[in-house]
């Protein structure tokens, strides 16, 4: 039996966290992989118990959605796993597949599940909104937009006051990015080398990984050398690179920008964060040359990060326009700009108005996330889960050469996989054995990096110490396998 492992138990027990398979059909047995079942009686991780139990599902099974969406749906949509989940029920840290099986939750919707799955007291606001009025715009008043935003504003340092609601992570960076360029009225923008920014034709060229850019015009933006601290040339030399920001201005534009997008902590690119310092010092040169800058919370805001509320406070600046989504809607389309009032002026210029942004029921529900935040603590939770995670994943390094780098903070992990520490050769074909087989042992992380090969850990900031180790149990395992 391998050394590691906490907590164990039979391999009868891996289905919804019990010791017995009452009630799961012989298709949940089944759905385990050929390597697992071909496992002899010995002991593997066990799942937090969950006192819930989901409801029977009755719809169509995985395979005929499959065949379905393959028939009807873009050929561009690409899913996880050799056999795809159908996920039907959620709940908390916790989703279930057609047979009930439980799973546990590690990568929250694409880092979207803020408060947990279905958590009562967002569900409740949005039921009661949803039935009192489904929609309206903002050519009319509604409480639930005004309050939201006063909400958000009060979260936010300095004059970053005034709110434009949208439907998503791209179309606030498409809207940021509009309005640097007209209150500076400047063309080029600066993003980071391993960014993503969206996938609308404008954020394609802020985003700067090739797999996610098409060959469409992208005008008007450069992109500086990444500050990763493990695969970048000066290290945790944040000033270095921000060397690079300049030169861009002086040596690839006129001597005057629009603005500098960044996420603090890359989300696609792996859960890589900016070498300290990087920051303060290509904010400086930025103004200087007569840009803005908007810092990219679509991953990183709302206390995920633990030791603070939005990702930019962990390099003490303060930026000109913050764009966020994802875990402020807690699933729902939402997502908003944050500037100040002399930007947002610059949008009076023209008629201008966004059909959803500002829909009662998004707002509403994203009113009692903020809420829900606070009130269950959840930046604090994330500090204390986040440490003992990134800890037992480090103790997890030392045991296993192939596992280069553990970073990270709070529940915004990143474990990044190679065949080599000192040459750092991605470890491709490993990720993906590991990411499976995690699959079949009940846990779903993320995989992302240039290269595929981190697994992205970023689960409902409802997770547990628990469900760390369980994790972390499950992770041992599966590398122990290769």
């Amino acid at each position: 039996m391998m050394l590691g492992i906490r907590r164990l138990v039979s391999a009868n027990g891996i289905f919804n966290g019990s010791k017995k398979r009452i009630g799961i059909s012989m298709r949940a047995m089944t759905s385990v992989s050929a390597a697992e079942s071909h496992e002899p009686a010995v002991l593997l991780p066990q799942m937090p118990a969950f006192d819930y139990k989901p409801q029977p599902y009755t719809g169509p099974l995985a395979d005929e959605i499959l065949k379905k969406r393959k028939q009807f749906l873009g050929p561009s949509n690409f899913y996880f796993y050799d056999k795809p989940l159908n996920i039907v029920e959620g709940k908390m840290q916790y989703l279930f597949d057609e047979d009930g099986r439980r799973y546990l939750d590690a990568f929250a919707g694409i880092v979207c599940i803020s408060c947990g799955h279905c958590h009562p007291e967002v569900v409740d606001t949005i039921v009661k909104q949803t039935k009192l009025l489904q929609h309206t715009t903002t050519i009319y008043l509604h409480h639930a937009v005004t309050e939201l935003a006063e909400a958000l504003a009060a979260k936010m340092p300095g004059n970053l006051k005034v709110v434009f609601f949208v439907n998503s992570g791209t179309e606030a960076n498409e809207l940021a990015t509009m309005m640097a360029r007209l209150y500076t009225g400047n063309h080029d923008m600066i993003s980071v080398r391993n960014g993503y920014h969206g996938n609308s034709a404008n954020t394609m060229g802020l985003t700067s990984q090739s797999k996610w850019k098409f060959n469409i015009v992208q005008s008007g933006v450069h992109h500086a050398v990444n500050p990763n601290p493990y695969r970048g040339v000066f290290g945790s030399d944040g000033p270095q690179y921000a060397k690079d920001v300049q030169d861009i201005i002086e040596f690839g534009t006129t001597g005057r920008v629009a603005g500098f997008i960044a996420e603090t902590i890359q989300g696609v690119g792996g859960a890589v964060e900016l070498a300290p310092g990087y920051l303060p010092a290509v904010y400086d040169s930025v103004r200087k040359a007569g840009g803005v800058c908007i810092s990219d919370e679509v991953q990183t805001g709302f206390g995920r990060m633990g030791s603070h509320y939005w990702g930019f406070e962990t390099q003490g600046v303060i930026p000109d326009i913050v764009t966020m989504a994802k875990g402020i809607g807690n699933g729902l389309p939402l997502g908003a700009v944050v500037t100040t009032p002399e930007i947002a002026q610059v949008l009076t210029q023209r008629s201008h108005c966004v059909t959803f942004g500002g829909n009662p029921v998004c707002t509403a529900g994203g009113h009692a996330v903020l809420k829900v935040l606070d009130k269950e603590k959840r930046q604090e939770h994330c500090a204390v889960v986040g440490a003992h995670l990134i800890n037992r994943l480090k103790e997890l390094q030392d045991k296993y050469e192939i596992i280069g780098d553990v970073r990270g903070r709070g529940l915004m992990v990143g474990v990044e996989l190679v065949t080599d520490r000192t040459s750092k050769t991605p470890a491709r074909e490993e990720t993906s054995l590991a990411f499976e087989r995690m699959k079949d042992l009940g846990v779903l992380v993320g995989k992302g990096g240039m290269y595929g090969n981190v697994f992205r850990i970023k689960p409902p900031m409802c997770f547990t110490k628990e469900d760390s180790d369980f994790l972390v149990d499950v992770m041992d395992y599966s590398l122990s396998k290769l």
